[in-house]
């Protein structure tokens, strides 16, 4: 597992598997550290030893941006090795990380899409968007689940999308697919609902945006831009052919 620092407080915890690389992230905070997504299974002893070669103070939060497997693929087994750390999910996704897959009326009646692992760990705390995790403000990010969220850390601008956007082959809004790097566009729930996301998570103006694959990016407004203006018009397209 590869291990990248950020700044001052964000460390890249990047696994390369035969598919695609798949980040967690660690972000340091006064009391100790907070972990975004686990990974996959696998994942916990080389989580746990970054961990501590990084800081001298542990893991003390989970925060999950989406329950995918490649993003909680690891948290029964971080859980096992932590128990006292809090588990920290949005209210939407922790349904679906009981195994839950019913829409709410509100939301676009399309099924859910990708892998889902089977956890046995629940939330010790649900969150909604505009509640703090430390210094983690929680963004509603929805399209590539429902319940999707992302974390702005308030300190200095920086990002942590999960997989409302990714890197991996050049940047692209989820349900934008690559060539070589389909994965995150097949395992999307509403495609409108995940551009409609990267607006939103555009207009933060974020200094730096970390994803769930692949680089990290500083000052990421223009391929952002990018990205947005590819989706609008790869969606717009669809539509119009009946996808």
């Amino acid at each position: 597992m590869d291990t990248i620092s950020h700044g001052d407080h964000l460390t890249q915890l990047r696994r390369r598997t035969v598919l695609f690389p798949i980040n967690c992230y660690l972000v340091d905070e006064d009391d100790g550290l907070t972990l975004v997504d686990t990974g996959l299974a696998g994942s916990a002893p080389a989580i746990l030893t970054a961990a501590l070669a990084e800081s001298s103070t542990p893991i003390r939060r989970i925060a999950l941006t989406h329950v995918h497997m490649d993003h909680a693929g690891s948290l029964d087994a971080l859980h096992a090795a932590l128990p006292d750390a809090e588990i920290i999910v949005s209210a939407r996704e922790a349904r679906m990380l009981a195994r839950d897959f019913t829409l709410d009326a509100s939301e676009p009646q399309v099924k859910v899409r990708g892998g889902w692992p089977v956890c046995t760990t629940r939330p010790t705390r649900t969150v909604a968007p505009g509640e703090r995790i430390g210094s983690l403000e929680v963004v509603a990010a929805p399209g590539h689940t429902p319940g999707q969220v992302a974390f702005l850390d308030t300190r200095n601008g920086t990002l942590i999308a999960g997989d409302a956007l990714s890197t991996h082959f050049g940047i692209a809004v989820a349900g934008v697919s690559r060539a070589l790097f389909p994965f995150v566009a097949m395992g999307t729930w509403h495609k409108p609902t995940a551009l409609a996301t990267a607006k939103e998570l555009r207009g933060l103006n974020p200094a730096r945006l970390a994803v769930g694959h692949d680089h990290v990016l500083t000052q990421p407004e223009a391929a952002m831009d990018k990205a947005i203006a590819e989706a609008t018009q790869r969606f717009g397209m669809q539509a119009a052919h009946g996808a």
